[in-house]
């Protein structure tokens, strides 16, 4: 039996049905196909054309109003997909990078003038400091890391305070938070790139697992301050938050006596090298070398022939779960200053120091400095400052802290002989803040401070000054 397939029979019935309606003749079929080719030539041409414009459109970077819909779609889904790359590589060159700063202004006011006093007695300013630290590639297992620091700021706060004639002043300042540069006006912003150094963190041992590292050499070179790595401390180390007065901030000698050696604003070239251990983690060890330009080689003025040198030693210990930080330094400067040759060369001064604090209970922690000066004619040789701060949850404020701190410097030998009317004195000062949160970027803190004998003089009047700080952070 013959058998169709569906096709076969489709054309069967088909060519039935045009037998009926329409005679097949050979010339009516040549006309019909040429009919049809007339109509796809026509149709394949109208597609060159609509495909040509779509190829001149697409090639256009602007959507336009007569072009295609289609075109427009497309071009608004590559766009929109070209600017998710973008996104994706500013987020991609952005990562590791961390911003931070704040503003601080502070206003202050002397309790009382001294006699025959004619100088300021009350003061505004702020300052504002923007921090960046970013990633700065890899040495093999080994980190790089770039910092920068940018300062502005307006007013030089009350700074050292007056004697009882108003030509001298106090070894301590009230205020350690102004910032302008000296000798311009004060309607002059001084804007400052204070810090710029590079950091290269090398885990140990070398050729180890970095993953498995628990000791690190980090080796920094760059304009810095020396007070970053060196004498810190946890509660007495930022006045923006913490004490105001230079003698609690740094040890006295290193800053307020100025044996550190660093530019006008603090700052100065230089290198560090440290060795980190926390192997025993939480417990923690670190021994580190500083070399920095002093004197006329802190402000590129000359080579760094006659740096500063400083040694540190520190632990980070825990007892009875209470954290505590122990720092022993020993320092030396070759562009120190002898307080009775202030405008002759400079002379090799030395000293060393201990900084420590330990939180004493869970809301409460201690701080104290001591440093002697073991070479140089210095105007005080012997400090010791000390404190505590007491956190707001002892009252139910938890994001608030009181402070209370002392301070003693004890006038040098050298000095007194210069100054037979000093007889034994030290200048003793004393301060209390209250840090009360207003939310987590801002903080408002009242502050008084209190200087008996400025300068180590018993006879000269004590001073004290009140005022409020400002703190917004980001």
């Amino acid at each position: 039996m013959l058998k169709l397939n569906t096709l076969s029979l489709a054309v069967i019935v088909g060519l039935s049905i045009s037998s009926f309606s329409m005679p097949v003749t050979a010339s009516n079929l040549d006309a019909q196909i040429l009919k049809r080719l007339e109509q796809m030539e026509k149709r394949l041409k109208a597609l060159e054309t609509e495909n040509a414009q779509l190829k001149k459109a697409m090639n256009e970077p602007y959507i336009s109003d007569s072009e295609p819909e289609i075109t427009a779609r497309l071009k608004a889904v590559e766009s929109q997909s070209n600017s998710y790359k973008k996104i994706a590589r500013v987020v991609e060159s952005l990562e590791g990078i961390e911003v931070s700063g704040g503003l601080t202004m502070a206003a202050q006011k002397l309790a009382s003038k001294p006699q025959n006093f004619d100088g300021k007695d009350s003061e505004v300013n702020y300052r504002g400091d923007v921090n960046i630290t970013m990633p700065a590639g890899n040495i093999g297992a080994s980190e790089g890391i770039l910092f920068a620091h940018f300062r502005v700021g307006q007013g030089l706060g009350l700074e050292n305070a007056p004697y009882d004639n108003g030509d001298g002043g106090a070894f301590s300042s009230f205020n350690s938070t102004s910032f302008q540069r000296p000798g311009s006006n004060t309607s002059d912003s001084t804007v400052l790139l204070a810090q710029a150094w590079y950091q290269l963190n090398i885990p140990l041992p070398l050729g180890g697992n970095p993953d498995l590292s628990r000791e690190h050499l980090e080796m920094t070179i760059g304009k810095m301050d020396p007070f970053m790595f060196f004498d810190q401390n946890a509660i007495a180390d930022d006045e923006t938050r913490g004490f105001m007065n230079q003698s609690f901030v740094h040890n006295p000698l290193l800053d307020t006596g100025g044996d550190i050696g660093v530019d006008e604003f603090g700052f100065t070239p230089g290198f560090r090298m440290a060795w980190v251990n926390d192997f025993y983690k939480p417990e923690h060890y670190a021994v580190s070398f500083g070399a920095f330009g002093a004197g006329d080689g802190a402000e590129f003025k000359d080579t760094l022939s006659d740096p500063f040198y400083i040694a540190q030693a520190e632990t980070q210990q825990r007892f009875s779960g209470l954290t505590g930080n122990y720092r022993i330094y020993y320092w030396k400067n070759y562009s120190g200053q002898d307080f009775n040759k202030p405008d002759k060369d400079y002379s090799t001064h030395a000293g060393f120091g201990l900084s420590l604090d330990q939180q004493v209970h869970d809301y409460t922690t201690v701080f104290a400095r001591y440093g002697q000066q073991t070479q140089g004619d210095v105007s005080f040789d012997q400090t010791l400052t000390f404190g505590a701060e007491f956190g707001g949850s002892y009252w139910s404020r938890g994001g608030d802290a009181m402070g209370v701190a002392l301070g003693f410097l004890s006038l040098s030998d050298e000095y007194r002989d210069a100054n037979p009317a000093m007889d034994d004195g030290a200048e003793q000062v004393a301060e209390l803040y209250y840090r009360y949160r207003i939310n987590e970027q801002i903080h408002l803190s009242p502050n008084v401070q209190h200087i008996r004998n400025p300068a180590g003089d018993k006879d000269a009047s004590s001073l004290t000054a009140y005022g409020l700080r400002a703190q917004l952070d980001f």
